[in-house]
C-alpha cells in the first residue's frame, strides 16, 4: 500500500511543479499587464495636467487680450468723437 500511494505521489509531482510553473508565467504576465495599465494611466494623468495648464494659459491671455480691446475700442471711440471727420452734421443747416 505504501509503495503505491508513493508512486502515486511521484507521478503527481511532474504535473504539480507544471501548474506552479504555469501560475508562475501567468502571475508574470499579469504583473506586467497591470505595470503597463498604470505607466498608461500615470502618463494620461500627466497629459491632463499639461493640457489643464495649456487651457488656463490661454483663458488667462483671453481676458487679457479682452481687456485691451476694450481700452482700444474706448480710445478709438474718443479718438471718433473729438475729430471733426466723424461729427454728425445737420445736413439742413449747411445747404441754407
Amino acid at each position: 500500500y505504501h509503495s503505491r500511494e508513493l508512486s502515486s505521489k511521484v507521478e503527481r509531482a511532474p504535473t504539480t511543479m507544471m501548474n506552479a510553473d504555469m501560475d508562475a508565467v501567468e502571475n508574470q504576465v499579469e504583473l506586467e499587464e497591470k505595470t503597463r495599465l498604470i505607466n498608461q494611466v500615470l502618463e494620461l494623468q500627466h497629459t491632463l495636467e499639461d493640457l489643464s495648464a495649456r487651457v488656463d494659459a490661454v483663458k488667462e491671455e483671453n481676458l487679457k487680450l479682452k481687456s485691451e480691446n476694450q481700452v482700444l475700442g474706448q480710445y478709438i471711440e474718443n479718438l471718433m468723437s473729438a475729430s471733426s471727420v466723424f461729427q454728425t452734421t445737420d445736413t439742413k443747416s449747411k445747404r441754407k
